[in-house]
């Protein structure tokens, strides 16, 4: 199917997209939030055997790349094993840049990455993917939350340029003028900031630095990358760090997956976008915001160009997306049929139950269409 560029999502999406609670997504690097008390992932009960199609799935497929998606993916694997007699798939869970080195090495099947491939590494899958590329199916969201910690204060609004100015070292204490303007009423301590950053290469930093790139350009002059460029701050490992460190010291802020928050009893920052009223980091307002998204690619490629700097009612522009990177024509003749039975339920109505009652944003429904038109027509 062809699909037009830049094609807008349906607000009338949302409604299947309200998850009640927090998401969970451990991107690049981050720690699991969602095994149940033996470790394990937590079963559903939608994994009915008539939702999962094995049709002529066989033998192994491995996969790899982005953590951001590991928990789905666990979820969606033992579901589909459970169905299918005979058929293991692997996915091994590392980064999204590992995931892609090795879908272009031609090692997997398909390759989970928490940001659609770019062009350099499109030319590169050329060479695997006889006759065809690899595009973009995306597969799970969430919003990243800004957890702080500031003594005698429990609720704080923060525009896209004050984040910016916070996590470049130039403002540098709570009660900053700038602070003070977009919390009218809060008594702010001069209590000393101290922003915690990713020390490893992070999807959840590149999504953090593409919002403050889109929406505060002027005040954030770094590119948008997985690796932190700004100066000053502190560095922890992985999501579970910086919550660590946030939760540990007065006056700290950082950025991680709003599961982190939520297990964590750590205060969040509401986002001041211009709408009417300050915006909380919840499911319900990052799936506003996934919703007002746009397909930027071209083709079978449905990258998604996120609204970073929406002003709508409600919607939470601080979102994180991720993606199954496939070959639309080229795919290996024994893998395939897998791929295909597999990736269909993911998609399937039944896979996306799935992410709903394990505390994931399933994609929303126009676009979701769309992932499943495309997996059809894979070769």
């Amino acid at each position: 199917m062809k699909l037009q560029r830049k094609n807008m999502l349906r607000a009338s999406a949302l409604g299947a997209l309200v998850v009640s609670g927090a998401l969970v997504l451990t991107a690049c690097g981050s720690d699991d939030n969602t095994k149940g008390a033996d470790g394990s992932a937590k079963p559903s009960a939608a994994a009915a055997a008539g939702d999962i199609k094995c049709d002529d799935a066989k033998g192994k497929l491995l996969a790899s790349g982005s953590s951001a998606q590991k928990n789905a993916i666990e979820l969606w694997i033992k579901n589909y094993m459970a169905a299918c007699s005979g058929v293991e798939v692997n996915y091994k869970s590392s980064s999204s840049g590992e995931g892609i080195v090795a879908f272009n090495q031609g090692t997997v099947g398909f390759a989970g990455s928490d940001s659609a491939l770019k062009p350099e590494q499109v030319e590169e899958s050329k060479k695997i993917c006889t006759g065809g590329q690899g595009i973009d199916l995306p597969m799970v969201g969430g919003p990243v939350a800004l957890g702080f910690n500031i003594a005698g204060v429990e609720k704080l609004n923060l525009d896209a340029a004050t984040i910016a100015n916070i996590f470049n070292d130039k403002i540098k204490k709570w009660d900053d003028e700038a602070i003070k303007k977009l919390n009218p009423g809060v008594t702010l301590p001069s209590t000393a900031i101290q922003a915690f950053h990713r020390s490893d290469d992070s999807g959840t930093t590149e999504n953090v630095t593409k919002y403050l790139k889109a929406a505060a350009p002027d005040a954030w002059p770094h590119e948008a990358a997985k690796k932190w460029a700004a100066p000053g701050g502190q560095a922890a490992s992985g999501s579970a760090g910086v919550a660590a460190q946030v939760k540990q010291v007065d006056g700290a802020i950082g950025y991680f997956e709003l599961s982190f928050a939520s297990a964590q009893g750590i205060k969040t920052v509401d986002l001041n976008t211009g709408a009417a009223a300050p915006v909380k980091a919840t499911g319900e307002n990052a799936s506003k915001a996934i919703a007002a998204a746009k397909i930027s690619g071209t083709g079978s490629d449905l990258a998604l160009k996120l609204d970073y700097t929406t002003k709508a009612e409600g919607a939470y522009p601080l979102v994180l997306v991720t993606y199954e990177v496939v070959c639309d024509k080229g795919n290996k003749a024994e893998t395939l049929p897998t791929v295909k039975s597999f990736l269909n339920y993911a998609a399937s109505d039944a896979g996306q139950k799935v992410l709903l009652e394990n505390g994931y944003a399933p994609i929303p429904a126009e676009i979701n269409a769309k992932v499943r038109e495309v997996i059809n027509t894979l070769g």
